[in-house]
């Protein structure tokens, strides 16, 4: 049977977008990270698609002592590897949807110790992404814009390496130009994406280079957070100065629309 379009577009989000901020999470926060501190080891994210000429796609990470390499493509012998039965079936563990049915089948137990900080770490991303509601603490509000910015703009431009019909007509029609998201104060927290004639990249932190053509801007996390999980009405965001919109109105709806389609597809 054949997979669902919008099935291949959510796998491309998770394995290419979601999976990499596994490194984030490992690196930045203190008790995972103590985790992998003497780890060596190849960790592979994987899932069955017979259409694929591996049979399979995936994305992997090496480490090395803490130190991450993140590899959005397959590798021959990992010493740890997750295995789903399908994309579907991927897909729908990253969404929450854990059923028996959706569990991968693990390689790794020679290295158990590893495996268990990984699965653990992949808890607090799902965690950490699948909120309803923001933290208290302003630690975890960080961390969790900081990884909802990066699932974002990297989401986009993965879609668009999939000639997304709306996101690629979007990139395909534009000069050179950077979309960002930014909170004020928090250079640390910035995210954007670059698109110019049909391509794109995505980035983290802030955009140098020159000043980018449009950045939706919070005046806090919590403005971020309310955004971004729904709980804040965005006009009146805009109104009370929460949400700024440095660039066009009529872009930032376009830039927001694609927001929401990367959402949509991880949710």
């Amino acid at each position: 049977m054949a997979v669902a379009q919008d099935e291949l577009y959510s796998n491309k989000i998770f394995l290419n977008a979601a999976l990499p901020l596994v490194k984030v999470l490992a690196t930045d926060v203190p008790s995972l990270k103590k985790k992998f501190e003497h780890a060596h080891a190849v960790i592979q994210v994987s899932a069955l698609y017979p259409d694929c000429p591996d049979g399979k796609v995936g994305m992997h990470f090496v480490v090395n002592d803490g130190e991450w390499l993140v590899h959005t493509c397959l590798t021959e012998d990992p010493h740890i590897e997750l295995q789903f039965k399908s994309i579907e079936k991927l897909n729908a563990f990253f969404k929450g949807n854990i059923t028996l049915d959706a569990i991968p089948k693990i390689k790794g137990i020679k290295h158990a110790g590893t495996l268990v900080a990984f699965v653990m770490t992949l808890l607090k991303m799902a965690n950490v992404l699948g909120a309803t509601e923001p933290p208290k603490d302003e630690e975890t509000k960080a961390l969790m814009v900081k990884c909802m910015f990066y699932l974002l703009t990297s989401g986009i431009s993965q879609l668009n390496k999939m000639e997304h019909p709306e996101i690629h007509e979007w990139t395909s029609k534009s000069p050179d130009r950077v979309y960002a998201l930014a909170v004020n104060d928090h250079p640390e927290a910035s995210a954007f994406i670059r698109i110019k004639a049909g391509k794109s990249r995505a980035g983290r932190g802030e955009y140098k280079r020159a000043m980018p053509f449009f950045t939706l801007r919070f005046d806090s996390y919590d403005s971020a957070l309310g955004i971004l999980l729904g709980t804040m009405d965005m006009l009146d965001a805009t109104k009370t100065g929460k949400l700024i919109m440095d660039g066009g109105p009529e872009f930032g709806a376009q830039f927001g629309g694609f927001l929401l389609t990367i959402g949509a597809l991880a949710k």
